[in-house]
């Protein structure tokens, strides 16, 4: 039985979030450029889904933010577990998790626009999501025990969701519906209490109230990451990823069967959509364990790991350096002797390498952004 080793650094995680922030990095427009080519109703189908829905849907784009921060909600247990074997203090502990939630808060400012001093600006921002919603969710993982946050998560998802269906905006247009833009009371709250700009100005889909839901998606993570560390005595690393792929499959059918009542809604980060990304997720995370750390294969892994260990460095400096102008440097003579189908694929092919080449000599050089 080949059994992963624990105590050291999952490569399974690493490689998930690499294959995760790979779409942010570029992928996705690589996608779209290579399905233009092959035009039908497959490839309008996958082009389709490397984009956010309008408002209520689900696509595969809307996987990206929360499989980013359910991954940090899995690293913690084994995090946590390092830290107290150093010693480390409740009170070093706290300190840890509130300096890098203030991070992620103060680095989503500065992808902003923070720099730019023009206020007002927009607060609200991915990492600040990020960082608010793994910091509440390592507080409760401190202080309570695992049946407990079981339950804090399940009166999360259905107090959101009877506080969406129940409490319309107090300055909704007659006849609104809750679940929209106009009328819910997420829209609300925002425009009540989240300084500077919002991002459609009546709402913004990383603001303050939909952020708790968020909270429940990186306990979700920590409790996946709970099940791996302290099932490895008990567990053979095949059954724990069965395990874990039967609990994707029940998330996933949650999810559905709430949008009947709930629509499944990124924006909103509605509860069905956190069962929906869970079961996303947890399947994801399962096949990648299960390959990687479970049976060994790993030969297929660099490209992905060099992503995954500075996806932070990557965000950030793709809102800071010029990798259009660069690739353009490389690649735009080359584009240009493209018929015109295959012109935007050769482009964003190289944008995509000139990114990976990046990370690629930080990786080489041991240079990781560490929050």
């Amino acid at each position: 039985m080949n059994e992963p080793k624990l105590s050291q650094r999952l490569l399974s995680l690493d490689a998930l979030r690499g294959f995760d922030m790979l779409f942010i990095m570029g992928f996705a427009t690589l996608v779209v450029n290579v399905c233009h080519i092959f035009p039908g109703d497959v490839s309008a189908a996958v082009a389709e889904s490397m984009s956010h829905p309008a408002w209520h849907g689900f696509s595969h784009h809307d996987t990206i933010f929360p499989l980013f921060l359910f991954i940090a909600g899995i690293s913690y247990p084994f995090s946590l577990a390092k830290q107290r074997s150093l010693g480390a203090t409740q009170g070093d502990l706290y300190r840890k998790i509130l300096k890098r939630g203030a991070l992620l808060i103060l680095f989503g400012l500065i992808y902003n626009g923070l720099f730019r001093l023009d206020w007002p600006m927009r607060t609200a921002s991915v990492l600040g999501r990020i960082g608010l919603a793994w910091a509440l969710a390592a507080m409760l993982f401190l202080n309570f025990r695992t049946r407990t946050r079981i339950g804090i998560v399940g009166a999360i998802l259905v107090g959101y969701w009877a506080l969406l269906a129940l409490v319309p905006a107090p300055d909704a247009p007659a006849g609104a519906d809750v679940y929209s833009m106009e009328g819910t009371i997420v829209g609300y709250i925002d425009r009540l209490l989240l300084p500077g700009k919002l991002h459609n100005k009546i709402f913004d889909p990383e603001g303050l109230l939909s952020t708790v839901p968020a909270v429940a998606t990186a306990m979700l993570g920590m409790l996946t990451g709970e099940f791996v560390r302290l099932s490895e005595q008990r567990l053979s690393g095949n059954r724990k990823a069965l395990y874990m792929a039967l609990a994707a499959v029940a998330f996933t059918l949650v999810g559905i069967l709430w949008d009947l009542s709930l629509p499944i809604n990124k924006k909103l980060w509605t509860s069905s959509f956190v069962c929906v990304v869970a079961g996303y997720s947890l399947g994801m995370f399962a096949l990648f364990y299960w390959i990687i750390d479970v049976k060994g294969y790993k030969g297929w892994v660099l490209p992905f790991q060099v992503i995954g260990l500075n996806s932070i460095t990557i965000y950030m400096a793709q809102r800071i350096v010029d990798f259009k102008g660069i690739s353009a440097f490389f690649f735009g003579g080359l584009a240009a002797k493209m018929p015109e189908t295959l012109a935007p694929v050769v482009a964003s092919t190289g944008y995509l390498l000139v990114s990976w080449l990046f990370l690629y000599f930080l990786y080489k050089k041991r240079i990781f952004l560490k929050v």
